[in-house]
């Protein structure tokens, strides 16, 4: 860490305390060769995780993919303020896991059933495109298992 006042690389933590609710840590330093105080925000690098798609390519993960899949599903329809929820209950999923990489069949899954649980409607409009429904009969047949 250098001083922001003398680029010095030496320094000594003053104080230090959490902050936030994601683990955040200020700490208070002071360089040793100038005495200036400063204030650094620490917080752990998420790793980097990778999505494998159906054809073999990967992709990052970006949480406002699924977002935006969920927007369209839950579209005027009473669950729509829970996406945050869901998208929460999904990533914490995937880093509880310790994927590096996860294959996008089972987001696809856990978006499934995070519908299913909140909006049966939301959850056919999902999953008529998830499997690409060609027939209204497909239709039906989901119908029946829910």
């Amino acid at each position: 860490m250098k001083c922001p006042f003398c680029q010095s690389s030496l320094s000594k933590v003053v104080d230090k305390r959490s902050v936030g609710t994601r683990g955040e840590i200020r700490r208070r330093r002071e360089c040793l060769k100038c005495q200036k105080r400063f204030t650094t925000y620490e917080t752990l690098a998420k790793v980097e995780i990778l999505v494998l798609k159906k054809d073999g390519r990967k992709e990052v993960f970006i949480r406002e993919k699924l977002e935006k899949g969920l927007i369209k599903a839950l579209e005027k329809r009473p669950g729509i303020d829970k996406i945050g929820l869901i998208l929460d209950r999904i990533e914490s999923r995937i880093r509880n896991g310790r994927y590096q990489e996860v294959p996008s069949a089972i987001l696809g899954k856990w978006m499934l059933s995070e519908l299913k649980k909140l909006d049966p409607v939301a959850y056919l409009r999902f999953v008529s495109v998830y499997r690409t429904f060609s027939d209204p009969k497909d239709f039906r047949k989901e119908l029946e298992t829910l």
